[in-house]
């Protein structure tokens, strides 16, 4: 397909897609975190890399996607996220202010959003889960972002939250190296038994990703690669022109 002056750039017929990768700890908020640590302010600063280079290519909606969502369910303008199982105040609207009736937002999407509003993007966002992100980029009628919100194991130490696994670094270290190559084959690969017997809840978002972007040439750029915690923190990002 032809390129329209002035309009996104295709390739066979697909929009331009840019992708962030990054984890989903509640600790991402600095309001929950309190006093923040050299491990969550380095793990901050490759997230807000990693989203200016997605943003980087002009995306006019931004497809946050994460756990948290049955097929169908979208998060929009007005939808708020709530913070009060950490004792916190005030909730995180998803974008714009919160409307009344508004559903509540997963916590990977009001990360996602806070991602965002720390970017300054004002474009459209929509919130979705895994097993809708295919549907939206195949329809995607101008340059999408995707923000894909979701950690590796939390087996990686003994004081890990799912205590220690010992296949569970061999397997964060499987996916950094798919994401630094960005093989969305790959990636779409991934075993998600192995993943949820690693507590790795990042898996069916990557898969998603993966399975929306196979067949097509990317870019890709891994920003982090760690366990501070005890948990997988990956962050990287895509491009697929």
């Amino acid at each position: 397909m032809t390129a329209v002056p002035g309009g996104p750039a295709t390739h066979a017929g697909r929009v331009p897609v840019s992708v962030a990768f990054c984890p989903a700890p509640p600790l991402l908020l600095p309001a929950v975190e309190g006093k923040a640590a050299a491990e969550t302010t380095e793990l901050r600063r490759a997230c807000a890399a990693a989203v200016a280079e997605m943003l980087a290519g002009r995306p006019e909606t931004v497809a946050v996607v994460g756990e948290g969502l049955g097929p169908g369910t979208r998060v929009r303008a007005g939808d708020v996220g709530s913070l009060h199982g950490f004792g916190l105040h005030p909730d995180v609207p998803f974008a714009g202010p919160p409307r009344s009736g508004g559903s509540a937002v997963p916590l990977p999407h009001s990360l996602g959003a806070w991602l965002l509003d720390a970017a300054g993007f004002g474009g459209e966002r929509v919130g979705v889960g895994p097993s809708d992100l295919a549907a939206l980029v195949r329809d995607a009628p101008a340059r999408l972002g995707i923000l894909a919100m979701g950690d590796g194991s939390a087996r990686r130490t003994l004081k890990a939250p799912g205590y220690l696994d010992d296949d569970a670094g061999p397997f964060d270290a499987t996916v950094a190296r798919v994401m630094a190559a960005g093989d969305a084959a790959a990636l779409a690969a991934l075993d998600p038994d192995r993943g949820a017997r690693l507590l790795a809840a990042g898996v069916p978002t990557w898969r998603a990703v993966g399975e929306a972007l196979a067949g097509r040439e990317v870019t890709a750029r891994l920003h982090y690669d760690a366990a501070p915690f005890g948990v997988g923190y990956l962050v990287a990002d895509w491009v697929a022109p």
